[in-house]
């Protein structure tokens, strides 16, 4: 007789395929509404609230950083009930549905803060941040989901999550253009713009969602067919803590927590770092967008090619290492007063060219995680007898929303360690003030990124294990006499 476990896994083992190009076009598309989000989470939630509304930063990120807290609790229940869910559409498509109103609703309200108290205010960006990523995470936790139910191939996998970030970063950058080029033409401090801003992403998000989940309905039918059996509430927490003790797991938790937050950092700041330390013209930013996109589709080419030769383990650590020493290297030079200075006509030519390559390197080893984290499916399985993909998505989900919770919570504390003035005026800030955020930023964002790299290259198996892990499930699927 079957064991509980063992009766969930019949029939739970998805193809090893390489998966339609409508389908995978329409999967990665869904992926722009989270580039949206994160980009205005991260580069200009920060600014908002702290330059244009006037809030002390330290204050706006401890406020965003308490709505991650949420998030802790909301992401691995999304996971597990999307793991568990039952109906017509599947266990993951009901939730992408249902979660494109409640991200406009959200994201509206969210930069559109009425008059309020200081405190006031602080709730504001607190409630309407939880509103968001909790809408958020109800579409993009089933739908990262999918990707190692659409195909068991090792290397279709990374291929997926190739087109998943492709878009999700083409999003992000098609946001950063409008915003520059558009909503805040007239200057990022300008409130003016942000109502339009706001109704730009809200439509953009929600045609993403929706063109994912039509564009990827059909392949329902074809999903790995789980039973659910019902079981008491303390039984589902005594499951959920199983699984997520599994050690690759928490390898990539690791490297996803410091990577992610890193570049949370970065984003967070880099509207400081572009206007106060590189002090970059109004036309540099439309090529900053150009620029960024062209190294992330160079990784959406390089990536699974360079992870077939060597591994995604090694892949990864390396392009991890190399983002970091790329990112940071203008400004180690510029202390250093070796890097062109402001106003130099070399200066925006020799930086782009480095974020070019910097892109590709960070892109490439978050694809490579995310194709990593889809592996470790059937590592559990083998262990526990159940697929549990919406919570291991969950999980990598949860660190990538650090982006913008502990990432901009340490760039707030840094622009406040470094005394950086509110409602500042660039090419006035005091020297010394800059060289300060410059110096943190540097020793921080590499201390993140060479932990990650140490992370992914602890990751305990490749290609043949996979694959093993796979045939072994298949065939303990099969009829007996087959």
């Amino acid at each position: 007789m079957q064991s509980d476990a063992e009766q969930v896994a019949v029939g739970a083992i998805p193809p090893v395929r390489r998966v339609a190009t409508p389908t995978m076009l329409a999967y990665g598309f869904g992926a722009a509404a989270y580039g949206v989000k994160d980009l205005c989470f991260s580069t200009f939630l920060l600014l908002f609230y702290n330059q244009v509304i006037g809030l002390p930063s330290a204050e706006v990120g401890f406020a965003i950083m308490c709505a991650l807290l949420f998030d802790a609790v909301i992401d691995p229940a999304i996971g597990f009930l999307s793991d568990r869910t039952k109906s017509r559409w599947g266990r993951r498509h009901p939730w992408m549905y249902a979660s494109a109103v409640p991200i406009v609703a959200g994201w509206l309200l969210l930069w559109n803060p009425p008059a309020l108290s200081h405190y006031g205010m602080l709730v504001w960006v607190f409630a309407t941040a939880v509103v968001v990523r909790t809408a958020v995470s109800a579409y993009e936790v089933p739908s990262q989901a999918l990707s190692p139910e659409l195909s068991a191939d090792y290397d279709e996998r990374t291929r997926i999550m190739a087109y998943r970030y492709l878009f999700g970063w083409a999003g992000g950058m098609g946001m950063m253009m409008a915003a520059y080029g558009w909503f805040l033409a007239g200057g990022v401090l300008n409130r003016s713009g942000y109502p339009g801003f706001a109704i730009g992403g809200a439509v953009a998000m929600f045609v993403a969602i929706l063109v994912s989940a039509l564009g990827t309905h059909s392949e329902i039918k074809r999903l790995p067919k789980v039973e659910i059996a019902r079981q008491p509430f303390r039984a589902s927490l005594a499951e959920l803590g199983e699984t997520v003790r599994n050690r690759a797991f928490l390898i990539l938790m690791g490297a996803g927590i410091c990577y992610y937050s890193a570049q949370g950092i970065s984003f967070a700041l880099s509207n400081y770092l572009y206007a106060y330390v590189w002090q970059l013209p109004p036309w540099a930013y439309q090529m900053l967008a150009l620029t960024l996109l062209l190294g992330v589709v160079v990784a959406f080419l390089i990536a699974p090619r360079v992870a077939k030769r060597t591994g995604k383990p090694i892949a990864a650590m390396g392009f991890m290492i190399a983002a970091a020493i790329l990112l940071t290297g203008p400004y180690v030079l510029r202390l250093a007063g070796v890097f062109p200075e402001p106003g130099s006509p070399w200066l925006v030519p020799v930086l782009f060219t480095i974020f070019t390559v910097n892109a590709t390197c960070s892109v490439s080893s978050t694809i490579l995680g995310a194709s990593m984290m889809a592996d470790v499916v059937e590592h559990s399985e083998v262990e526990t007898g159940r697929r549990s993909e919406g919570v291991f998505f969950a999980g990598g989900f949860f660190v990538q929303k650090c982006t913008s919770g502990l990432g901009i919570f340490a760039a707030g504390t840094i622009l406040s360690i470094a005394g950086f003035p509110a409602l500042a005026e660039p090419g006035k800030v005091p020297e010394a003030t800059v060289d300060r955020l410059t110096l943190m930023f540097i020793l921080l964002y590499m201390g993140l990124g060479f932990t990650a790299a140490f992370f992914y290259r602890r990751f305990p198996f490749g290609r043949a294990e996979h694959l093993a892990r796979v045939a072994h499930l298949a065939k303990a699927e099969m009829p007996a006499g087959k």
